[in-house]
C-alpha cells in the first residue's frame, strides 16, 4: 500500500471533532476556497488522495469536513489508523466513506526509520517535549493533565504528514479553524514544523474572515 499511496498527492485536513458547533458545509466551503487559490500556485503534479486519521463519522467537526470536501473535490480518501497494539478501538471505529485504502501507523514508521534512520526518534522526543510544555501550562492554569492518548494521536498525525510528504514528494496540509487550541491534538503540528520535516509552505491557514463573509 505503501507503492500504492506514491502515485498519489495528499490532502490532510486537521481540526476539532464533534465538538466544533461550525456548520461543516460552511466550514468546508472556506477549506476549499483556500485549497484551490493555493493550488493555483502550487498546483499537485499527481492526483489528489484525502488521507484520513481515523475519526469516527460524527454530523459536526473533522469527520463531516473531510466528507464534504472529498465529495466538492471528487477524489477518493486513505486511512492511516493506530494499530491494534495501540489503539484497538481506531480502526473499527474510523469513518470509511469512500475509503480505497487503509495504512497502519507501524507501516508508515517502519518506512520512514528505513528511510530516514532516528526519524521516529526525533518526532517522538519532539512530541514528548511538546505534551510537557503543555501539561507544564495546564499545571499552571490549575488544569489537570493531558490524557496520555495525547502521544499517540500526536504521534499518528505527525508520522502521517511528514511520511506522506516523504512518500509522495510533497503534501498538502489545511487546518479547520484560524485559531488552534494548545490542548488539541492538532496543536501538535508545530512537531512538524520545528524538527523542519514539514515547512510553512506546506499548511494552508484557515482564514476567519472569509468564514464571517460566508452566507449563513
Amino acid at each position: 500500500m505503501i507503492e500504492f499511496l506514491r502515485s498519489f498527492h495528499p490532502l490532510i485536513i486537521e481540526g476539532m471533532g464533534g465538538y466544533d458547533k461550525r456548520e461543516p458545509q460552511v466550514v468546508s466551503s472556506t477549506i476549499l476556497d483556500g485549497l484551490r487559490k493555493y493550488w493555483l500556485e502550487r498546483p499537485p503534479a499527481k492526483s489528489l488522495l484525502l488521507v484520513t486519521q481515523g475519526d469516527p463519522y460524527e454530523e459536526r467537526g473533522i469527520s463531516a469536513i473531510t466528507r464534504l470536501v472529498s465529495d466538492e473535490l471528487d477524489i477518493p480518501r486513505a486511512l492511516i489508523f493506530l494499530d491494534p497494539y495501540i489503539a484497538d478501538y481506531h480502526r473499527p471505529s474510523a469513518d470509511r466513506y469512500n475509503l480505497i485504502f487503509e495504512i497502519p501507523f507501524s507501516s508508515m514508521s517502519r518506512w520512514l526509520e528505513e528511510h530516514s534512520p532516528n526519524i521516529m526518534a526525533q518526532i517522538s522526543e519532539q512530541v514528548s517535549v511538546s505534551l510537557a510544555a503543555k501539561n507544564a501550562l495546564r499545571s499552571q492554569e490549575q488544569k489537570p493533565f493531558l490524557p496520555q492518548h495525547f502521544f499517540d494521536f500526536a504521534m499518528l498525525q505527525e508520522v502521517t504528514k511528514i511520511a506522506c510528504k516523504q512518500i509522495c514528494g510533497g503534501v498538502t496540509i489545511a487546518h479547520t479553524s484560524q485559531e488552534i487550541s494548545p490542548f488539541s491534538v492538532t496543536s501538535f503540528f508545530e512537531v512538524g514544523l520545528t524538527l523542519g520535516f514539514i515547512g510553512e509552505e506546506d499548511i494552508i491557514s484557515f482564514s476567519d474572515k472569509m468564514l464571517r463573509d460566508s452566507p449563513s
